[in-house]
């Protein structure tokens, strides 16, 4: 019996051992990478990814005014300035990736400076089977100072790549009306929105109505198709992607509105 009880009382202290050492032993899901991955929905430094780039269009220049995000001109004036790149559908993703951004960091060339550069999703690459056609400037700007004429000629270079909250400093959202819009049918551009850049629905509100729910054209451009007479001013609601933020632009459409013209809501989500 003796024998027994000690034999019975040396398998309760290796029980007791091994509960110490598992109480003791951090599990996985409590990593400190778990904690980044909820307080942020953009990649770290150690989560950038590989691919190559291009670039297109005049060597210092935007790429190519319009495409397919439908923002135009403005991919070459402030605060774009003309860093923007156009996307594989990997990333352009049916227009859903126009605002969004990436921080991409060139490393396949002796011409890469390796300074991260900031580009905005602008246009589509239909024909890439890598992810990022930048315009002449972006791709310039990875080289190292002297080197961009060497860097081009490359035209092809291995790049880091992660996506990064978009910011516009001083700059409110904007609401370019389509040209095609008119009293029953309403279009918009929605340029530089902070944070995300991406949107996942927009909203219109007339007057003091409820909200109706806007469908994606193309790119960026959304549209309101009423089939009877609008009745402004109008507020709209955006939801981005991959937050869920959301930001409403009270009666930033005034009443007598024309086609062509643009409009600015009172701050960005940031």
């Amino acid at each position: 019996m003796a024998f027994t009880l000690g034999h019975a009382f040396s398998h309760i202290l290796i029980f007791v051992g091994s509960l110490s050492i598992f109480l003791g032993t951090p599990s996985s899901c409590f990593k400190p990478k778990k904690l980044v991955i909820v307080t942020s929905n953009f990649s770290s430094h150690s989560d950038s990814s590989s691919s190559m780039a291009t670039w297109y269009g005049p060597p210092d220049g935007d790429g190519s005014e319009g495409g397919a995000c439908g923002y135009g001109n403005a991919v070459g004036l402030s605060p774009f300035n003309s860093m923007i790149s156009a996307g594989s559908q990997f990333i352009f993703q049916e227009g859903e990736g126009c605002g969004s951004c990436y921080e991409i960091t060139c490393t396949g060339n002796s011409a890469c400076s390796g300074n991260p550069v900031t580009v905005v999703i602008t246009d589509k690459c239909p024909e890439c089977s890598h992810y990022f056609d930048l315009s002449g400037k972006a791709f310039s700007s990875m080289a190292i100072s002297g080197q961009a004429e060497k860097l081009r000629t490359a035209g092809k270079v291995a790049v880091q790549y992660q996506r990064v909250a978009c910011n516009y400093p001083g700059v409110s959202i904007t609401f370019r009306v389509d040209p095609g819009s008119n009293q029953q049918y309403f279009a918009i551009v929605i340029e530089y929105e902070d944070g995300d850049g991406d949107l996942k629905t927009v909203e219109l509100q007339e007057d003091t109505a409820t909200w109706e729910a806007m469908q994606r054209s193309w790119g960026a451009v959304w549209k309101f198709d009423k089939g009877a007479l609008l009745h402004a001013p109008f507020s709209i609601r955006l939801t981005t992607i991959e937050t869920g933020k959301i930001f409403v632009a009270n009666n930033v459409i005034p009443a007598g509105w024309q086609p062509g013209q643009t409009f600015r809501a009172v701050g960005n989500f940031n």
